[in-house]
């Protein structure tokens, strides 16, 4: 956000920390005014979304708060275990699309 370098790492490691997070993955998505944000894929517990939102907001600069978070059965990834944001980008702009 505006000048301020925000790795998908750091708020994957955050959100893994979390008792009811089970796997996660963040990327960037548009935004008016800072250009991006990040968004996050979280495979957890349901109705505890504004819960993290909430986490997030405790632990990190405001910079750094997740626009949104979609929950997901499951972070698509490699056979290696690294995370296929990709597809998550365009699932993204998939949905902005059909709005």
């Amino acid at each position: 956000m505006k000048g301020v370098q925000i790795t998908p790492a750091e708020l994957e490691d955050l959100l893994l920390g979390h008792e009811k997070v089970d796997d996660c993955a963040v990327i960037g998505v548009p935004d008016d005014y800072s250009g991006e944000r990040p968004f996050g894929f979280m495979v957890l517990k349901p109705g505890i979304e504004k819960e993290l939102l909430d986490y997030v907001k405790e632990k990190k600069a405001k910079p750094k708060w997740l626009s949104g978070v979609e929950i997901v059965g499951e972070v698509p990834k490699s056979p290696s275990g690294k995370i296929l944001r990709r597809g998550l980008r365009d699932r993204i702009k998939l949905e902005k699309a059909k709005l």
